[in-house]
């Protein structure tokens, strides 16, 4: 199956200071791929530079030809007193369709919310609306930045198992980065643990039982999967 995005050797430098070096990695079609990692490891420069918007001191990014990627950022402020609907926050993000943009919220679940104002949604309406918008591309890779910061823990699951839903409709691949361990990890088909470079990598048990994710998070966290069980019963061919 050909990579949508494949990097070889990578590295990031600003100035004088090494943000990462030496990460191989790819995403394929269907698949969840998470980085996990303590502030400041480089997790959001790494999403950044498969991506193209942050330009490599080192290695190479192969991106399949037809890649199209829906982005939904860390951080996104709106003026509150700003008249702007759902729909209207849409429509302004990129050519679309009415249609189009009520298929959209109905698939991220808030399809009743298309005339409401953006600045009275709560945190998670919020975020589905990002993620909505992020769809709108169709795109084959969704890339999302922290996507659940903010939500309370059932919010949180439940924000997961939409990604998880899109995915199954869409085929499309996933790589997101998390600051939930207690849920993200078992949500993922592949982990990746980044601090500067790849500490450990693979699935969310062989990742929380690496010596260097627990010495990273604490053993704990291995114990905390169990709060969201995903099963591994799809395959991961283009939909």
């Amino acid at each position: 199956m050909t990579p949508l995005i494949e990097a070889s050797s990578i590295g990031v430098r600003f100035g004088d200071q090494s943000i990462l070096h030496d990460i191989s990695m790819s995403v394929v079609p269907g698949e969840i791929v998470t980085i996990v990692g303590p502030n400041g490891s480089g997790k959001t420069t790494l999403l950044r530079a498969l991506t193209g918007s942050v330009k490599l001191s080192s290695g190479t990014v192969i991106r399949r030809d037809d890649l199209r990627i829906g982005y939904a950022p860390q951080r996104l402020t709106v003026d509150k007193t700003l008249p702007v609907t759902v729909d209207r926050f849409l429509s302004i993000s990129g050519k679309s369709t009415r249609a189009e943009r009520r298929s959209a919220l109905a698939d991220t679940g808030i399809e009743a919310l298309e005339n409401k104002q953006l600045a009275s949604l709560s945190g998670g309406q919020f975020q589905r609306a990002l993620l909505a918008r992020a769809i709108l591309r169709k795109p084959n890779l969704l890339a999302l930045d922290e996507p659940t910061q903010g939500l309370d823990q059932p919010a949180t699951v439940a924000f997961y198992r939409l990604i998880e839903r899109v995915r199954e409709q869409t085929g499309c691949g996933v790589l997101m980065i998390s600051h939930d361990l207690h849920v993200v990890m078992s949500a993922s088909d592949r982990v990746l643990c980044v601090n500067g470079h790849i500490c450990c990598e693979g699935t969310p048990t062989v990742v929380s039982e690496a010596p260097e994710y627990r010495a990273m998070f604490g053993s704990g966290t291995a114990g905390a999967l169990a709060l969201y069980q995903h099963h591994h019963d799809h395959s991961h061919g283009e939909a």
